[in-house]
């Protein structure tokens, strides 16, 4: 599977341009161009713009089958995601700069607080 073309045939199934892409999420058509036609390979971040702007699960952009019953169901979520826009995802740009700046063990360790914290703020573990 390419996923240009996949990403191509969910759009035109939608009826929709590439520049209503555009508007959605952000990124410039000639780009959701280059990618749709396989000269640019979409990072992770960029797929999970084209799927929020084609009102599908992320997940979806991977499968391809003939049948979309056969596709695992979902729940849709009706609200936005804490992070994705004003003052949180502005905080969430913030983080995603300087922990890009870190180093691996840095990031490993700050990943093991964070997990500590959360389970025992849920009760599961102890510090």
């Amino acid at each position: 599977m390419v996923i240009g073309e996949r990403l191509r045939a969910l759009r035109e199934e939608k009826h929709l341009s590439q520049g209503q892409i555009e508007k959605r999420s952000g990124l410039l058509r000639c780009y959701i161009s280059r990618v749709e036609n396989g000269y640019t390979v979409p990072s992770v971040e960029t797929l999970e713009k084209m799927s929020r702007a084609l009102e599908v699960p992320l997940y979806q952009l991977f499968y391809e089958v003939d049948n979309p019953q056969a596709l695992p169901k979902y729940k849709s979520v009706k609200t936005p995601s804490w992070g994705s826009s004003g003052k949180e995802a502005r905080l969430m740009a913030k983080f995603h700069r300087l922990l890009s700046r870190t180093d691996e063990n840095d990031r490993r360790l700050l990943l093991h607080l964070a997990r500590k914290m959360a389970d025992h703020r849920t009760g599961r573990g102890v510090i």
